[in-house]
């Protein structure tokens, strides 16, 4: 990890080791202490862990078993899915003219299991502002472009996040991608989305697609496409407090629950961690392009308030 320590009149920022087991590879980390806010990101993955806005519970959950190993995805907070979301459709046709091939399939792509190199951190009476890159090429046989991953993090009142992604391949490239937030709540049961009443929506679990005409129901076992990039607020009615979602160039929102089910069967989940979580994502669910030596930026911002 290259050592770019900040303590200065606005903000300390400090390595961290997430991982302590012996035998383990290291996991490295920031903790980020502002007057504004409190915050944690992993450096594999380049991912978020904790928002902690002051006066506030943590806007993000993480579990308590999430696993920090190469090549797992660490349960929580707000994973990248890129340079595909769900499973890439491309495999099988891939499979059946490479009958031979070891490839595994990958769920949500690669970045949220490599690690991300701090470029820069800085420190204002604002908040704290983080940039990361990724870069690689050939990285996967479904993905073989030349490609830079560059993330820029604003932690303060707000947490804002931007993925600025560049084609450096000579020939166009294909993404899908979701900003997958967890979002901590006292129950699935006791959120309200309103935003997504009146918004049609694919069901990755039945297969159909409708709108939606009632209230949304967050009780899992849930996995639906909402079509829309309105901004979203999640409303807890017990807590008594709302989050608000701004997504920018991003098509839907994935709104996700494993249910209890489901989340027993997930060695990374913690007993009832299904129970204290929404996942709404801001996504491009389908292929988009990046032509051959440009780039294409999605981001989101997130605001905690009292209701």
């Amino acid at each position: 990890m290259t050592k770019i320590p900040l303590n200065n009149d606005f903000a300390q920022v400090t390595s961290i080791t997430l991982n302590q087991e012996s035998g383990e590879e290291r996991f490295e980390g920031l903790n980020i202490s502002h007057a504004y806010c409190q915050a944690k990101v992993s450096l594999y993955g380049g991912q978020v862990l904790s928002f902690k806005p002051s006066g506030h519970r943590d806007v993000l959950w993480l579990s308590e078993q999430a696993s920090y190993q190469m090549g797992k995805a660490i349960r929580g907070g707000i994973p990248l899915c890129w340079p595909w979301f769900g499973a890439n459709d491309k495999q099988s046709q891939y499979l059946t003219e490479n009958p031979n091939t070891a490839l595994k399939p990958v769920n949500h792509g690669f970045a949220r299991q490599l690690p991300w190199h701090i470029t820069s951190i800085d420190a204002d009476e604002s908040g704290v502002t983080l940039v990361l890159v990724l870069s690689g090429d050939k990285q996967h046989p479904l993905w073989p472009n030349a490609y830079t991953l560059t993330q820029t993090l604003f932690f303060g009142k707000n947490l804002k996040q931007t993925l600025t992604m560049s084609n450096d391949s000579l020939e166009d490239a294909q993404y899908s991608a979701a900003l997958h937030s967890y979002f901590t709540v006292s129950n699935p049961g006791n959120v309200s989305i309103d935003a997504l009443t009146g918004v049609r929506y694919s069901d990755k679990l039945t297969g159909n697609s409708s709108t939606q005409q009632e209230a949304v129901s967050c009780v899992g076992e849930i996995d639906r496409e909402y079509h829309s990039s309105e901004k979203m607020t999640v409303i807890d009615n017990h807590w008594q407090r709302k989050i608000d979602i701004i997504s920018s160039n991003c098509q839907q929102w994935v709104l996700w629950n494993p249910g209890t089910e489901l989340a027993n069967t997930m060695a990374d989940i913690h007993p009832q961690g299904e129970q204290e979580y929404v996942c709404l994502e801001a996504a491009n669910t389908s292929w988009q392009i990046i032509p051959a030596g440009e780039t294409v930026v999605i981001s989101q911002e997130i605001t905690v308030t009292n209701c």
